[in-house]
């Protein structure tokens, strides 16, 4: 079973930045490409960015492009958020989740089978 605990989340100013970290327990963290999601209130769970395996290749919502980056530490089985001049919009609770293993690249939360429990974001405006 894969568990994922994400952290980092927190409040902070509009032009702000924050990291937020996703640690995986379970099998071998190479093994899986991740995501990030976003699900503010009232809407619906959005894709924000995902990385495979390797860290080779990144992918990002146009929303996001240019202001987050997602990396990953394999042997310290972590993946990461970078948040860079965050605005009020960015408030959501943040997800990670492991891929399925079924179409790649994807931004379908349906393609990714476990997830955090979510890591709070809200940027002050």
């Amino acid at each position: 079973q894969v568990q994922l605990v994400e952290s980092g989340g927190g409040l902070v100013q509009a032009g702000g930045s924050l990291r937020l970290s996703c640690a995986k327990s379970g099998r071998p963290f190479t093994t899986y490409n991740m995501g990030w999601f976003r699900q503010a209130p009232g809407n619906e769970r959005e894709f924000v960015a995902a990385i495979n395996w390797s860290g080779g290749n990144t992918y990002y919502a146009d929303s996001v492009k240019g202001r987050f980056t997602a990396s990953r530490d394999n042997a310290k089985n972590t993946v990461y958020l970078q948040m860079n001049s965050l605005q009020a919009v960015d408030t959501a609770v943040y997800y990670c989740a492991a891929h399925n293993g079924g179409s790649w690249p994807t931004t379908l939360p349906a393609h990714f089978g476990s997830w955090g429990q979510g890591t709070q974001v809200t940027v002050s405006s």
